[in-house]
C-alpha cells in the first residue's frame, strides 16, 4: 500500500438523489455530497465561476500604487517589473511589463537568475537596475519579506512597490505601497490568489477596465494560478476558467508555439495539461539557470521567433529531466534498499544542480516513505531543498536545528536553507532523531481523501464523461478519488519498459482496464487471481476510435473479502483480545513456520527484512506452494519473537524484522503462544465431538 490509511467518504443517499435531480450526473453528486456541498446551492456556489470580480480598489494599497504608476507614466520614468523564475513569477512579469508598455511606459523586466542570485530582490540586481536609469520597481510574486532591501531602495533613491501573495513579516517592507491579500490588516475576500492574481487586480485598477483586462490577460493568470497550486475557488476559479477558454481557442503566439511543440495545439487545455505539460517546461527555464527563455516566449509576437524560444525551452526541459534522473541515481546508490525505510535522508555532493535538487527530493520523499534533504554543496557552504512526508513539519524540524543552520526558509512541506559543511553530519543526526521521534508517535501515517466508494456498474462511460462537470480541477477541488472494494485481478503486464503496471480487473462480470504508474507487481505483492482494493481517478481513454474507462490507479491494498478481516483479527490476537471460539483459525502448522523462516532467510538483506505482514503472508504462501494467511503469518512472527528468533518493529501493518542467527535449534513446543493455541484447538475439537 502506498498509503497506510484511506479517509473514505460517505454521503446521504436523499442529498445525492436531491443534486441529480437539479442536474448533475450520478458520480459527480456522489462526489460532491461526500465533500459536503450536498444541496444545489452549496454544489453552485462550489463550482460557480461567474461571480463579478471584487473591486481592486477595495485592496490596501492599490491607491497610493497606481497613482505612483500612473506618475511614472507621465514622467516618462524607466520602471522595472521584478519577478520570480517559476511560472507564477514569470506570467506576473509577463502580464505587467505587457500593459505598462502599451501604456507607453519603458519597462525593464527582470528576474534573478536562481544559481547566481537565488530569489527575490538582491542588492546586486537593484544597484544594476539603478545604473540602468530606474527610478521604480515593482516587484510581482515577491518582495514581501523584503525588508533590507526596501532600506536599500529608499537609501538609493529608487521608489519601490511591492506586490506579493506570500505570508507577510510583522513588520512590511518600507515602500511607497504594499499589495498582498495577506497582509494582516487586509480585509480583500479572496486571500488565496497567485502572485499574477495579484498583478492582474493591479492591472484592473490601472486600467479600470476588468472585463478587458480579463479578455486580454486570463490565459497567463490562468498559467501562474495552476502552476501555483492555489485554491481554484473564488476568483482564482472565475479566471483559470476564462483563461483555458481563450488558451484552448486563441492561445498567444508564444504559448501556441508551445502547445505546438509539445504536440497538444489540437487538444482543449486543461488544468492538468498546464500541471503536467506547460508548467514544467515553463519551469525548466528557471531551473537550468535560463530564465529569459520563458519570458521572451510568453511577450514574443512573432511565430517564427517564438517556435525556436518553444523549441529551446523543451530542450532545457530534456535536459532537466536528465539532470534530475543523474542526481536521483546517484542519490539511490547511497540508500539502502526501498523495504528499509529510513526515517530522514540526509544526501549532500558537489555535483548536484541547485534547481534541480528540489524535485528529486519529492521523489525520493515519496518512495522511502520520510522526509528527505539534498544539500548541494559549493565550497566550504551548502544549500539545500527538503521534502516532507507523514507530516512530518519541516519548517518546525529547521527552527528547532536553526544553530546548526545559516538560514532557511519555506513552510511545513518545503523548505530550503544553507548549512556550512562542516555543520552536515551534525545537523544529519539530529534531523534523524527528530524523525524517529516523531515516526515513535504513531504520527507518520500517510493519508489518501478518496471521495466514495463505487461499484464498477456506475464507472460508465456517460458517467466518467460528466465528471468534467467538476472542472476545473486543482487546489481545494482535485480530481475525485473513487474505491472500489473486493475486485479481482485477472491479468497483468509490465508497459512502459517495466516502469509502469496495467491490470485487468473484474467485478460482478464487468471488467475494467487500470494503470498504475511507476509500480510493479512485485513491489506491490500482487499476482492474478488476488482480490483487492483499488484506490482511483477514471478517465475515458480513446484510441483508434474506441472509447472505454481506465481507471488511474493511485493505491490499492487487500481486498476486503479477502485477507483484509485478517488483519483486524491479527489485531485482536496480538493484543489478547481475540475471542477463542476464532482462535483454531489462528494455529499455525509447522509447515507454516517452516515457509515464513526460508522466505524471511531468503530475502532478508543485511539479516534485516521490511513488508506489510499482507505482502510477507502472500509472498512467503506463493513461494511454498500454500495457502495464504495473514493471521497465522502474524501470529507465526509472534512466536518467532516470543523464541528469540527474531526482533520486530511494527509501524501499522509494516513490520521491520532483524533475524537473530544464534545457530542454537529452537523448539516450537518451548513457546507458551503456540502451547496454549494448541491448547484452545484440542479442547474445541473435545466440545465439537
Amino acid at each position: 500500500m502506498k498509503y497506510e490509511v484511506w479517509n473514505v467518504g460517505k454521503y446521504d443517499p436523499a442529498r445525492l438523489r436531491e443534486l441529480c435531480a437539479a442536474g448533475y450526473s450520478p458520480l459527480t453528486a456522489a462526489v460532491l455530497c461526500s465533500r459536503g456541498f450536498d444541496t444545489p446551492a452549496k454544489a453552485q456556489e462550489y463550482l460557480a465561476a461567474d461571480k463579478p470580480m471584487c473591486d481592486p480598489f477595495t485592496m490596501l494599497d492599490m491607491d497610493k500604487v497606481t497613482a505612483r504608476l500612473r506618475l511614472a507614466l507621465t514622467r516618462g520614468e524607466t520602471i522595472a517589473v521584478f519577478g520570480d523564475h517559476d511560472v507564477d513569477g514569470i506570467t506576473s512579469t509577463c502580464l505587467l511589463t505587457d500593459l505598462l508598455r502599451s501604456l507607453g511606459a519603458r519597462v525593464i523586466p527582470y528576474i534573478p537568475e536562481r544559481l547566481e542570485e537565488g530569489y527575490g530582490l538582491n542588492e546586486l540586481a537593484i544597484r544594476g537596475l539603478l545604473a540602468q536609469g530606474v527610478r521604480l520597481i515593482v516587484t510581482v510574486d515577491c518582495g514581501i519579506t523584503a525588508n533590507v532591501e526596501a532600506a536599500l531602495c529608499r537609501d538609493l533613491g529608487i521608489d519601490l512597490v511591492i506586490t506579493d501573495h506570500h505570508e507577510c513579516k510583522e513588520a512590511l517592507p518600507d515602500a511607497v505601497g504594499v499589495i498582498d491579500p495577506h497582509r494582516r490588516d487586509e480585509t480583500y475576500p479572496h486571500k488565496t490568489l497567485a502572485g499574477v492574481g495579484v498583478a492582474f487586480k493591479l492591472a484592473e485598477a490601472l486600467t479600470r477596465d476588468p472585463e478587458g483586462m480579463l479578455d486580454r490577460y486570463s490565459d497567463l493568470v490562468c498559467l501562474g494560478t495552476v502552476a501555483d497550486v492555489v485554491p481554484l475557488q473564488g476568483e482564482n476559479r472565475t479566471i483559470v476558467v476564462n483563461g483555458l477558454k481563450k488558451l484552448s481557442t486563441r492561445p498567444r503566439v508564444g504559448i501556441r508555439a508551445l502547445l505546438e511543440e509539445c504536440g497538444c495545439l489540437e487538444q482543449p487545455v486543461t488544468a492538468s495539461l498546464i500541471g503536467y505539460t506547460l508548467a514544467p517546461r515553463l519551469n525548466a527555464a528557471g531551473r537550468m539557470g535560463d530564465v529569459s527563455v520563458a519570458l521572451e516566449l510568453l511577450l514574443e509576437n512573432d511565430a517564427e521567433r517564438a517556435a525556436k524560444l518553444a523549441r529551446r525551452l523543451c530542450e532545457m526541459n530534456v535536459e532537466r529531466q536528465t539532470v534530475e534522473s543523474a542526481i536521483y541515481q546517484d542519490a539511490v546508490s547511497r540508500l539502502p534498499d526501498r523495504s528499509s525505510r529510513p526515517a530522514a535522508i540526509v544526501l549532500a555532493d558537489e555535483q548536484w544542480h541547485q534547481g534541480v535538487v528540489g524535485i528529486v527530493a519529492s521523489r525520493l520523499a515519496e518512495e522511502y516513505g520520510c522526509p528527505t534533504f539534498l544539500i548541494c554543496l559549493d565550497g566550504d557552504k551548502g544549500k539545500a531543498s527538503s521534502r516532507s512526508y507523514g507530516g512530518f513539519n519541516l519548517f518546525g524540524a529547521l527552527t528547532e536545528l536553526s544553530p546548526h543552520l545559516e538560514n532557511f526558509g519555506g513552510h511545513e512541506l518545503a523548505a530550503g536553507f544553507t548549512i556550512s559543511r562542516d555543520r552536515i553530519d551534525g545537523f544529519r543526526q539530529e534531523m534523524l532523531r527528530l524523525a524517529d521521534a516523531h515516526r515513535a508517535l504513531g504520527e507518520s501515517r500517510t493519508v489518501l481523501n478518496v471521495d466514495c466508494a463505487v461499484t464498477a456498474e456506475q464507472l460508465s462511460i456517460k458517467n466518467v464523461d460528466a465528471l468534467e462537470e467538476l472542472e476545473p480541477c486543482g487546489c481545494n477541488c482535485p480530481k475525485p478519488v473513487f474505491a472500489l472494494r473486493g475486485v479481482q485481478i485477472e491479468q497483468l503486464s509490465a508497459v512502459g519498459g517495466g516502469k509502469h503496471l496495467r491490470l485487468r480487473l473484474r467485478q460482478n462480470g464487468t471488467i475494467l482496464q487500470s494503470i498504475f504508474f511507476s509500480a510493479s507487481a512485485a513491489r506491490l505483492g500482487i499476482a492474478e487471481g488476488d482480490v483487492i482494493d483499488v484506490a482511483f481517478t477514471p478517465s475515458v481513454n480513446e484510441y483508434r476510435g474506441m472509447r472505454n474507462v481506465q481507471l488511474g490507479l493511485t493505491d490499492l491494498r487487500p481486498g476486503t473479502a479477502a485477507p483484509g478481516d485478517e488483519l483486524t483479527q491479527y489485531s485482536l490476537f496480538h493484543n489478547g483480545k481475540l475471542p477463542d471460539a476464532q482462535m483454531t483459525r489462528a494455529t499455525p502448522c509447522r509447515r507454516d513456520f517452516v515457509a515464513l523462516w526460508k522466505y524471511m532467510q531468503a530475502h532478508a538483506q543485511n539479516g534485516t527484512l521490511e513488508e506489510t505482514l499482507t505482502s510477507l503472508a502472500k509472498n512467503a504462501a506463493r513461494a511454498a506452494g500454500l495457502t495464504c494467511s495473514v493471521l497465522r503469518t502474524g501470529v507465526c512472527l509472534d512466536i518467532f519473537e516470543e523464541l528469540d528468533l527474531i526482533a520486530a518493529e511494527r509501524n501499522g501493518e509494516r513490520f521491520r524484522i532483524r533475524l537473530r542467527d544464534n545457530g542454537k535449534k529452537v523448539d516450537l513446543d518451548s513457546s507458551r503462544i503456540f502451547a496454549g493455541l494448541k491448547q484452545i484447538q484440542i479442547g474445541s475439537n473435545h466440545n465439537g465431538r
